[in-house]
This record gives structure tokens, C-alpha cells and sequence, in this order.
């Protein structure tokens, strides 16, 4: 798993998600972090990957964990838009651990069969959420090769 800031150092950005100004942070912050780092990899690994946002829902206009994915599109990497979803639509934020074990995100994927991906999503902060993920595509036989987070709430 790759975190590129910690929670602290973005939190003021982290916040506009869900307002007019979030699609063009998350946007800039997609440009800075998720594109480079796919190119990068690639270089190393040429072979084809899609890349699984989690959640992708629309809210506002816009979803931000798409902006995410779709910054990572290359040739060789194909984002799956929309594919990973979850039926609980409980938002975690603020939550504690024993909430999130009690509340599952219930994902259902809809995505290719037996692939490798990488997953996205824009924070970590107790893992749950991309294990729970890991589990369904796992069930699909989807090989997650790691996951990618803008930030990760752990200081």
C-alpha cells in the first residue's frame, strides 16, 4: 500500500470532496501523485493492469476517487470506472474502528474477471475498507499487485 501524504498534511484539501472546489483539487492532486507514480511503474512493468477505484459514486457533480483512476489511464493501464461499488452507503468519516467492522461496505464488483489492478482510494485510515475490497476481488479473481491512497490518516 502507497500513501503519498500523511491525513494532517492535506486535510483542508481532503475536506473539499464533496464541494464545487474538490474537482479541480482532486484533479491537480490525481495530476501530482497518481499519474506520475503510474508512469513510473510502468516503466518497470509494461504489462496491461486496470486500475479499481473504490466507490466511484458520483456525489456533487462529480467523484472523486474517479478523478483519481483517471489520472492513472496509459496505454498499458485501463481504469474500470464504476466498477467496484458498495451496497452500504455508510459513510465512515470520523468512525471508529469497531463502527467499520460493524458496518461492512458490502461491495459487489462488476468488473473483468482475473486481471491484475491496483486499487484506489483517496485515504486510508484503519485498512478495512481495502481489505474488505481485496476480499471481493480476490472472489473474481482479480491479483490486486497494491493499493494507492492520496493520504493515509495513520501519524
Amino acid at each position: 500500500m502507497v500513501s503519498f501524504f500523511k491525513y494532517s498534511a492535506l486535510e483542508p484539501l481532503l475536506h473539499t470532496k464533496h464541494k464545487p472546489e474538490g474537482y479541480r483539487i482532486y484533479k491537480a492532486l490525481a495530476k501530482m501523485t497518481m499519474k506520475p507514480f503510474m508512469e513510473k511503474f510502468l516503466q518497470i512493468d509494461d504489462q496491461t493492469i486496470y486500475i479499481v477505484g473504490i466507490d466511484e459514486r458520483v456525489k456533487n457533480g462529480y467523484a472523486h476517487v474517479a478523478l483519481l483512476t483517471h489520472a492513472m489511464k496509459h496505454k498499458n493501464a485501463i481504469p474500470l470506472h464504476g466498477a467496484l461499488r458498495a451496497k452500504n452507503k455508510v459513510s465512515y468519516s470520523g468512525k471508529p474502528l469497531q463502527y467499520r467492522l460493524e458496518n461492512p461496505r458490502d461491495f459487489v464488483y462488476s468488473g473483468k474477471p482475473n486481471i491484475d489492478a491496483v486499487l484506489v482510494d483517496d485515504i486510508i485510515t484503519t485498512g478495512i475498507t481495502l481489505q474488505e475490497a481485496q476480499k471481493v476481488l480476490l472472489g473474481h479473481g482479480v491479483n490486486v499487485l497494491f493499493a494507492l491512497t492520496l493520504a493515509d490518516a495513520q501519524e
